[in-house]
């Protein structure tokens, strides 16, 4: 009998003591992101998008430079020593920052040099995040494990950015900075109270030299996977730059200050955090999710776009919210579990590269697109983004049902001979 209670993953020790310290540290990371976008926007330039969209590009960019390094790093190295690595580095990030913003020494260049930092980092610290939940839960309870911890992280967004806007207008970007420095000793102090005897064992592959490109003949090889992540370019390309939407939609179209930024980027958040609850009720997601959750992102967004004032707004960016976590938490949980232990880590490193990494090509498109054409327009390329992604999913659908292809591990891969 399958077991779809909603917090079955909390039973585990482990996963209780991580889940709260991610959420103290996600809530601040949240802060920092609202802080530092609107650093960006309304100190360092003169309400100028592109600048929110090279600064986010050059943030997420290294994603996709560095993805064979860090998909490798998450399948060999010890995923909780690599964490504490990686959390430790991106406090230290944010102490320099905010030093350079209290001192008031702060200039643009110099906050395009710490995203750069923060996603250089980043990028080794996602994958590895992504695929230590399996070695908290299992794979039985996989699917619930990542949907709580998508709760986590959007409860943090509801919370962080309503917060960071009040403590903006109160005490200013550089303490923010600070309050999510300090926050990353929870993430830090969990990893260090967890009992390593009840950690999950890991097979890892032997080192080889054709081991760094070895998840991209993977994917390669498997026809869905490759459908997911093309529906995952274009959403996190074109659709999830909310810093851009959200930013200037709140400053340009409806006149608001950081305290309205805060509170639209919190209503996302809230549909977000729903989505998320309802995906933890699932045993496991399909394909079907997929498309449903995609195609009700593009209208979603498109409502968005045409809202005529915040109260509008925010309620479509709630359903927005929704359908952009659906398909999202659907999509890791089917990817991991469709994929073999051991090509795990780099299969979701090209997953986090496709979806964060894509979205420095997106980000300055519809910057650009903001500052020149409005930015109910630049929004309107998220609501088609994810109409493309529905269609996409919806092709490999009808070739599944045509084939009898179900997501299911194949044994595609097999350990080169030292």
């Amino acid at each position: 009998m399958s077991d779809t209670r909603l917090f079955r993953s909390l039973r585990f020790y482990n996963y209780r003591v991580w889940a709260i310290g991610a959420l103290v540290s996600n809530i601040g990371t949240w802060m920092q992101r609202i802080a530092q976008d609107w650093l960006v926007l309304t100190v360092l330039t003169d309400h100028d998008a592109s600048a929110v969209g090279i600064t986010i590009a050059l943030q997420f960019g290294p994603q996709l430079l560095l993805l064979p390094l860090t998909g490798y790093a998450a399948d060999h190295f010890d995923r909780r020593r690599l964490i504490l690595l990686t959390q430790a580095l991106l406090g230290l990030l944010a102490v320099g920052l905010g030093l350079v913003t209290l001192t008031g020494v702060v200039t643009l260049w110099q906050v395009y040099v710490f995203a750069l930092g923060l996603g250089c980092v980043t990028a080794f610290d996602a994958p590895a995040r992504q695929t230590f939940v399996n070695d908290l839960v299992g794979e039985k309870h996989l699917s619930n494990a990542v949907a709580l911890n998508s709760t986590s992280f959007n409860a943090a967004r509801m919370i962080g950015p309503a917060v960071a806007g009040l403590l903006i207008a109160a005490v200013g970007s550089g303490w923010v900075f600070m309050i999510n420095a300090a926050s990353f000793a929870a993430v830090l102090g969990s990893l260090c109270l967890l009992r390593l005897d009840e950690l999950l064992p890991v097979t890892r592959p032997r080192h080889n030299a054709g081991g760094l490109t070895e998840g991209f003949r993977y994917v390669w090889r498997r026809p869905e996977l490759k459908a997911i992540l093309l529906m995952l370019f274009m959403i996190g390309t074109f659709g999830f730059n909310f810093a851009v939407y959200i930013s200037t939609m709140s400053v340009r179209v409806f006149h608001g200050e950081a305290g309205q930024y805060g509170l639209l980027t919190s209503s996302l958040a809230v549909g977000s955090v729903t989505g998320a609850l309802l995906a933890a009720k699932r045993e496991r997601p399909d394909m079907r999710l997929l498309c449903f959750s995609t195609l009700g992102f593009g209208v979603c967004c498109g409502l968005a776009a045409l809202a005529p004032n915040t109260y509008l707004f925010a309620t479509a960016l709630m359903l927005t919210g929704l359908a952009a976590l659906t398909f999202m938490t659907a999509s890791n949980a089917l990817i991991q579990l469709s994929t073999e232990p051991m090509m795990r880590g780099r299969v979701m490193a090209l997953r986090m590269a496709i979806t964060m990494g894509g979205t420095p090509l997106g980000a300055p498109i519809v910057g650009w697109l903001a500052d020149h054409a409005g930015p109910r327009s630049a929004m309107s390329v998220g609501a088609s983004a994810g109409l493309i992604a529905a269609l996409i999913g919806t092709i490999m659908l009808i070739q599944q049902r045509r084939q009898r292809l179900y997501l299911q591990p194949q044994e595609t891969y097999r350990q080169p001979e030292p």
